[in-house]
């Protein structure tokens, strides 16, 4: 299975997914990327990392932008946001492959966006690491085979 997460900026949620679904699912092929270039090449926020190292993991993530080429090598692209998910529809192509989604399709309740947390403190990057963790449970369990 091939999963890209997305978020607005890929400093935050899309980087945090990223890290927790690859731990969660060390044999599917994990990406991150926003919508956003204003941070291509940034590591991920440091409330990001903290919050990872808090759970015992580490990423080496650098921001990169989506291209129309993930919406044919991925399988699955996953939106934190309708927001971020409506960008993701307007960049696709005919001919893309991979199934669009909110990440939050995968848990109770359905269709439950993640926020955007970069506006505010260590808390609430606790409680949208629990939230993405929860969500990525959901996905490993509506794809047991990959």
């Amino acid at each position: 299975m091939r999963v890209l997460m997305v978020c607005l900026g890929n400093i935050c949620r899309s980087p945090m997914a990223e890290s927790v679904l690859q731990h969660l699912a060390p044999t599917w092929a994990v990406d991150s990327a926003g919508t956003g270039d204003w941070h291509v090449g940034d590591p991920p926020d440091h409330r990001t990392i903290t919050e990872l190292k808090r759970h015992g993991l580490i990423t080496s993530h650098r921001g990169r932008q989506v291209e129309v080429a993930d919406l044919r090598r991925f399988d699955l692209v996953l939106a934190m946001d309708r927001r971020n998910l409506r960008d993701l529809e307007e960049l696709r192509p005919s001919d893309a492959t991979a199934k669009l989604a909110l990440l939050g399709d995968f848990a109770r309740p359905i269709g439950e966006e993640v926020p955007d947390p970069y506006h505010d403190g260590p808390a609430t990057f606790a409680a949208i690491y629990a939230q993405i963790e929860r969500c990525c449970q959901g996905l490993i369990t509506a794809y047991p085979d990959r």
